[in-house]
């Protein structure tokens, strides 16, 4: 597994890859959920090595997030920025052909990309997420002003150090219920060490809320036109709402399958998960 670094007109963008683009005819990219990297497809792409050496695997730490660089001061990473982030890397990563393998935020960005650019993407899994974010227009004016003053907010708040990286571990497997073992990638990926204290690496504008959500018919007219094999795999003690999502799909909806484990079933369960991605590797 080696790092890599693309060099985009945002910034430079951090990745873990596995395989030759040069010589495979498939590339799968990995998109992370908010708040993790990198790190967390690391054994997920290790098992799909170990089942088939040939494919090319690429695992990008977002902007703001992992080993990435960080956006401008004035850059609050709005949604539909990730997209257009991601269509400058596969410029630059120029694949033969494509697979979007997404969690959590990741499966999101993945699902509006799918369908913006359907004679770029082969196949698409999304794990422990659906369509974009959705709220009624009644909730616009609300998010506005939050995401205002959350921004406001965090403007004055200091970057707190941690005593430790064990202790940064410790306090995310609090966060996200899951082991030492699950979580080391991404706490390894997501802290650096500077005078003897610990830091996140992640840029702290990603906690301000967003100051806009689309209304579910806008998300619809999204989903609605993702043209590619499909496949959803949720936690099942993960997002409820994931389970009863009221995403409209095409003509070619997707199949949704249940693995045991929580929202990031990807690291519990990373043999099942594997498995399930390569039976859809094996139908395009």
């Amino acid at each position: 597994m080696n790092e890599r670094r693309f060099e985009l007109p945002a910034g430079s963008m951090a990745a873990l890859e596995v395989g030759n683009i040069e010589t495979t005819e498939l590339s799968v990219v990995f998109l992370h959920g908010w708040m993790d990297n990198a790190g967390s497809f690391k054994v997920l792409m290790e098992r799909l090595h170990q089942r088939n050496p040939h494919l090319h695997l690429l695992a990008i730490d977002l902007f703001g997030h992992g080993l990435s660089s960080h956006k401008s001061f004035d850059n609050y990473y709005p949604f539909h920025d990730y997209i257009a982030d991601l269509h400058q890397l596969l410029d630059e990563l120029s694949p033969n052909r494509l697979m979007l393998v997404g969690h959590s935020l990741g499966a999101l960005i993945a699902s509006c990309y799918s369908a913006a650019f359907p004679e770029r993407v082969e196949a698409l899994v999304q794990i422990e997420g659906a369509g974009p974010l959705a709220e009624s227009p009644e909730n616009s004016l609300p998010r506005l002003r939050d995401g205002v003053l959350s921004r406001h907010r965090q403007q004055s708040k200091p970057n707190r150090a941690i005593a430790s990286f064990d202790l940064a571990l410790k306090l995310r497997m609090q966060t996200n219920h899951l082991t030492a073992e699950q979580l080391m990638p991404i706490v390894e990926r997501g802290t650096e060490c500077r005078e003897d204290k610990w830091f996140w690496r992640h840029d702290a504008k990603l906690k301000c809320a967003s100051l806009y959500r689309m209304a579910q018919d806008h998300a619809s007219a999204i989903t609605r036109q993702i043209r590619c094999p499909h496949l959803i795999i949720l936690g099942d003690k993960g997002f409820q709402h994931l389970q009863s999502n009221q995403v409209e799909w095409g003509e070619n909806p997707p199949k949704i399958i249940s693995v045991v484990g929580g929202h990031h079933c990807h690291l519990e369960q990373t043999l099942e998960v594997a498995e399930r991605i390569l039976g859809v590797v094996n139908k395009i």
